[in-house]
This record gives C-alpha cells, structure tokens and sequence, in this order.
C-alpha cells in the first residue's frame, strides 16, 4: 500500500515535470538596420575577401614580431586571468544550482549502548549480639525485617540492585526535504544560473579579442612614434645647419635678426619635439608592457611603422548586420537576457504551492551481525506540502524585480547591438576615405621635400629671402609627420574592423 503511494507521487511529480512558468524567449529585432552601411564614402562589398568571423588572429596579424608580442601578452596579461577566473566561479555556481535538481542522498550508521537498572532482592540485616531474623524485598529493592534472640531484638533494612546491557545498530540512507519541482522553479533557476555561465564565457571571449587590439594598436602605436622621432632628429640636423648659417650671416649682416630669429624658433620647436616624442615612445613602452603582462624584449619590437603592413588590408564589406549578434559582448548580453527570463519563470513558480518529500531506507538490529538479516529493514517517507497565503506582498514584489530586470536586459542587449553597429560603421567610414587620405598626404610630402629643394636653391641665389626656405622646411617637416600619423590611422583601422567585426580567436 505505502509503495503505491510513492509510485503515485513520482508519477504525479513527472508528469507535472513539464510546467514551465518562464516566458518565451524571443530574440529582440529592429534595434539596427538590416545591413552595414555601404553607400556614399563606405566601401564596395568585396566579393573576395575572407570570412572575418574565420579569421584567426595568427593569420590576420602578418609581422611574426607582432604576433609573438600577442602571444605573449594572452599568457600574461592579468584582465586576461581576472576574465578566465570568473568563468571558473560562473560554472562552479552553476554546478552548485543544478545540484537542486537531484536529491541529496546521505548514508548513516550509528550504534547504540545503553546500560538499564534492574530491582534486586532485600536482606534483613542482624540484630546486634549475633540474633538471627528474616526478611522479604520489594521489587523495587528495598526490603524490612525483624529478628529475636539471645541478644535482643534488631530492625534492619538492604538494598539490592542488578543491571544489563542494551545495544541497538542501524545504516541508512535516504535524502531529506527534495523538492518536487512541479512548477519550474528549480529548473528555471538552473537556467538562469547557466546562462550566466555562458554569459561569463562570451565576456572572456570578448575580452580576449580586445586585448589581440589593444596590443596590436600599442605596438604600431610605439612603431608609428618610432618613425616620428626619426623624422624630428633628422629636421632637426637640417634646422641646425640653417640656425648656423643664418646667424654667420646675421654677424657679418647679410641677414637681419628677424631671419635669425625665426630659424632658432623652427631649430627649439624641433628639439622641443624630440624631447616629447622620447617620452612617448618610453610610455608606449610602458603601455605595452602593461598589456602584455611582461616586459616586451627588444627583439619584438618595431624599428618604425614604414609603408609595411602589419596586417592583412582586405576585409568584407558590404555584410547584413546578423554578424553583429555573433560577437561576443552581444553573445554575452543575450544571455542575460535569457537568464532574466529564466528568473520570471522563478518568481512565478514561488507563488506556488511547493512539495518537498524526505525518504529513507536502512536497517536495524539489536546485534551487529544481524544488521542485514531478514525482517531488519525499515523505510520512511514523509512528504510535505507548503503554500503562500499571506507575505507582505514579498513574492509578488520578487516577480516585479525579476520582470523590471528582463525589461532592463531587453534594453542593454538591444544597446550592445546598436553600439556594435556603430563601431563596425563608424570603422568603414575611415576605411572608406583613409586610402585616398594616404595617397593626398604622400603627394603632398612630395610636393613639400620639392619646394623645400627649389626654395633653397633659390635662397642660395639670392632671388628668395631665407624666410621663404624656412617656411618650406616647417611645410615640409609637418607633411611627413602627418604622413606618419596618416599611416597610423590606416595600420589601426584595420585593426579596429577586425575586432568590432568579431574576429577570429584561434
């Protein structure tokens, strides 16, 4: 009979298994266009280039020096570490949620010894003189009696007592207030606690991807002011050699003040960029090395940016904005989202009547070596059934927070998407336009260094004011500057499409 009730109860536990209380999820859509800009300044979709998703960064990356530097800085870096230790706590909290689901069964033993007083018989005692007398006990082991003889009359009174040994043994096993989750609440707080987990996992994800940027971005960073402190040391010989001859002919009066002037303020303004750019290329240093996690040997790093390419120069365009909810950070956002929705099917579920069952099975035995004879088993199971009436309006309240949380994941995801598109656009806008940047600044320094050349020979005839050759060195000297900053903007444009496209990790 007890065992047809706990079949009855399993099969009635399963068969309300199924009841889910959560919402359904439903991915949200229209937060951005259909598809990535391509019209106007963006570029042509190219039909040939690689699937950025598929790219790994060992094969995006091009210059070895650069791709050993990353290397190093993903086995180094401490946000790194800091990302990959979050997972481990997610997936431990989500081990220690999903042991709800199953009973927590224990196994006992113990052994009993008692010691139990028993009523023995009473004696009369003597008289005194050596007289003789009866007695009888009572069977709680006091007993009274009296005596006559030679000697006189006595009145005695004896207590007896005996005792035994009781021993009880016992093994069981059983688990204690398991809950019947008829009504999802269990299992929908396993889902959010797994979703979390992914969650957690798409934010190590993302944060590796960031870091192969940022490192890369770094390291053209310190190539990029490598060539512009070259191009200042190598002014600043030529402005040397103008200062000089200016002030000779400032003293034998060929040359006015003003001209010797304005030389020194172009030679100071050279030295005054020589220092700042020192600095910065130590501090690019200590960027780097920041990154990294260690510090960058010598070896790993750039002489100079160059016209070299340290990475590849073709990427798709022309792509549906689907891509965008294959990064990482919009991975990551989607599953809070759904772990949101998990904690309304929670709440809900807790305004529920909520059955717990304890059962156990085991075996008992006044002797060791009959503890598992025939006829020494036992069993219990004490079901228990708890419903809400009455909390202040607490459970109602937790529904609120749990459905005020969803809206506010609703709204973060669709942001994390609409920011995602905008770094993907705003990168193919400057894709878009940064070749012809290249081309006009190229052409300009060629324009400036033939200037430069016609005016100082010009000045050296005397049919143009030194003056004029000053102000085609500055021309000159600002162009390959910028040139160089130009370069940059190319070398990190790539790099940014590359990362805002959810590139490739392996």
């Amino acid at each position: 009979m007890i065992h047809s009730k706990f079949a009855l109860a399993l099969l009635a536990a399963t068969t309300l298994a199924g009841c889910n209380l959560a919402p359904k999820y439903v991915r949200p859509v229209g937060a951005v266009p259909a598809t990535l800009p391509q019209d106007g300044i963006y570029p042509a979709a190219a039909s040939d280039a690689p699937d950025v998703t598929r790219i790994g960064w060992r094969d995006f990356f091009t210059d070895d020096r650069l791709r050993r530097t990353i290397a190093l800085g993903l086995e180094n870096n401490r946000d790194l570490r800091i990302a990959a230790a979050n997972v481990l706590q997610a997936r431990a909290q989500y081990r220690i949620q999903r042991a709800d689901l199953v009973p927590s069964t224990t196994l006992s033993a113990s052994g009993t010894y008692t010691n139990n007083i028993q009523g023995a018989s009473g004696a009369l005692g003597g008289a005194a003189g050596g007289g003789t007398g009866t007695g009888a006990g009572t069977g709680t082991g006091a007993g009274t009696g009296t005596g006559a003889g030679s000697g006189g009359t006595g009145l005695g009174a004896g207590v007896g007592t005996s005792s035994s040994n009781l021993e009880f043994y016992s093994v069981n096993a059983g688990f204690s207030a398991f809950e019947l989750d008829l009504f999802g609440r269990v299992r929908n707080l396993n889902r959010a606690a797994l979703e979390q987990y992914f969650a957690t996992e798409e934010a190590q994800r993302s944060t590796r991807i960031s870091l192969i940027a940022e490192i890369a971005t770094a390291w053209l960073t310190y190539a990029s002011d490598q060539d512009q402190l070259r191009i200042s040391q190598e002014s600043l010989k030529s402005f040397e050699q103008s200062l000089e001859l200016t002030r000779a002919q400032f003293r034998i009066g060929v040359a006015s003040e003003l001209e010797a002037r304005q030389a020194e303020t172009t030679y100071q303004g050279a030295r005054n960029d020589i220092a700042v750019l020192k600095t910065r290329v130590a501090q690019d240093k200590n960027a780097l090395d920041l990154l990294v996690g260690a510090p960058v040997a010598g070896e790993l790093l750039p002489q100079g940016l160059g016209d070299a390419n340290a990475a590849l120069q073709v990427l798709p365009t022309g792509l549906s904005s689907d891509i965008l909810l294959r990064r990482p950070d919009v991975l990551q956002a989607e599953h809070q989202l759904i772990a949101q929705n998990a904690n309304i099917g929670a709440a809900r579920a807790a305004m529920f009547p909520r059955i717990s069952l304890t059962a156990t099975l085991g075996t008992i035995s006044t002797a060791l070596s009959g503890l598992f004879a025939g006829g020494s088993f036992t069993y219990t199971g004490a079901p228990s059934v708890s419903l809400p009436l009455f909390d202040g309006g607490r459970l109602r309240g937790n529904l609120d927070v749990a459905r005020a949380q969803q809206q506010a994941a609703v709204s973060t995801y669709e942001k994390t998407v609409q920011t995602a598109f905008r770094e993907v656009a705003d990168a193919l806008a400057q894709r878009g336009t940064i070749d012809e940047q290249i081309a006009a600044q190229t052409a300009r320094v060629e324009a400036a260094n033939v200037a430069l050349k016609i005016s100082d020979a010009r000045y050296r005839t005397g049919v143009e004011s030194f003056l004029t050759t000053l102000d085609s060195q500055r021309t000159a000297y600002s162009a390959q500057q910028l040139l160089v900053t130009t370069r940059l903007n190319r070398a990190s444009n790539m790099v940014e499409l590359y990362r805002s496209l959810g590139g490739g990790l392996n």
